[in-house]
């Protein structure tokens, strides 16, 4: 197997893996903000303290994963990026809304906070939607006409959905006592709406792209695949039972979160849900990198140039990695109000 071949296989599976850590990392946190009008003013401050030293680090793996489709697939990124110009600018404001806003909020007087948790609310919804909008544009090859726009926008709110689920079992994992049976109330509902939203885009998606279809539908595919969709949804359901029997008619919520140590399962189901839809959307797509217009290596860089970036990359991707790890490993356990002094 010649470098030729080898390379862009690896930089696709590297740029893969970049955008699956920033929809699950990033994700939890834009869901922490799609969530913050629920509580009160007090819980605001918990549910923003419980991202606060992750929140920015988190947006490096979309910076990672678009600079390697730029320097590894030019003419993938000029085609996605040219295409998507639109949502991509909606996108960055609310990412700019959001940082904005959760630097004044610390610093305003407690009666200005509620303008700064609107746009941090706002922000986070632009971010999550117009990030759905461009799965599902991309998921059909920016094929033109209305019924693509009707299904860019089906899976706008099933990805505005997933991230608030992810989001909630986040803070069932970091919060404590009345605010967590709180938030686990929020769980219960949004992981209903994520299911429904992605039972909706898997019946759709086939039917409005024939060779999705195909691979999906065929023998004896359709019955190899059958564990993906199987295990999802059994970890949905299974999730669901959990949370019901967890936090059901609860009276002691001090003693309740004392008796438990199972407060990560809910955010560990919602990583492994998140990962059985990208393995999904990464069988239904390969081996293109544009759907159903460019190849891997069509669309590649030439190899001198893969290789010689490729040292960078093993480089900065440890590093990454690296400190993601140390910075969840510092600041784990339950959140705590933030101080600035």
């Amino acid at each position: 197997m010649d470098l030729a071949y080898l390379l862009p296989l690896i930089f696709a599976g590297l740029m893969a893996l970049a955008f699956l850590m920033y929809a699950i990392l990033d994700g939890y946190d834009l869901g922490v903000g799609l969530l913050l009008p629920l509580g009160g003013e007090e819980e605001r401050d918990i549910l923003i303290a419980s991202i606060g030293p992750f929140w920015d680090a988190n947006e490096t793996w979309l910076v990672l994963g678009v600079g390697l489709l730029l320097i590894a697939f030019p003419s993938a990124h000029s085609i996605v990026l040219g295409t998507l110009y639109l949502p991509v600018l909606v996108l960055l404001v609310g990412l700019i809304l959001r940082g904005v806003a959760f630097d004044f909020r610390a610093k305003v007087p407690s009666h200005r906070k509620d303008l700064w948790d609107t746009l941090f609310f706002t922000g986070s919804l632009l971010a999550c939607l117009s990030q759905g909008y461009m799965l599902g544009w991309y998921v059909l090859g920016f094929s033109p006409g209305w019924w693509a726009q009707v299904f860019a926008v089906l899976s706008a709110i099933c990805v505005t959905c997933a991230y608030a689920f992810i989001g909630g079992a986040w803070l069932i994992m970091k919060c404590e006592g009345a605010l967590q049976v709180k938030v686990a109330s929020w769980a219960k509902v949004t992981l209903w709406f994520m299911m429904l939203g992605i039972l909706a885009v898997s019946v759709v998606n086939p039917f409005v792209s024939p060779p999705i279809f195909e691979k999906w539908f065929s023998l004896p595919e359709a019955i190899l695949l059958l564990p993906i969709p199987a295990l999802c949804f059994a970890t949905l359901l299974g999730t669901a039972y959990y949370l019901q029997r967890r936090f059901s008619a609860q009276t002691d919520t001090t003693a309740s979160s004392r008796s438990w140590d199972t407060d990560w399962l809910p955010f560990a189901a919602a990583i492994v849900t998140f990962f059985l839809c990208f393995q999904g959307l990464a069988y239904s797509f390969y081996p293109y990198v544009v759907p159903f217009k460019l190849t891997i290596w069509e669309a590649a860089a030439a190899t001198s140039s893969l290789a010689f970036v490729g040292v960078g990359v093993a480089i900065v991707f440890p590093a990454i990695l690296a400190y993601t790890f140390l910075s969840y490993r510092v600041f784990w356990g339950k959140a705590k109000p933030l101080e600035y002094y």
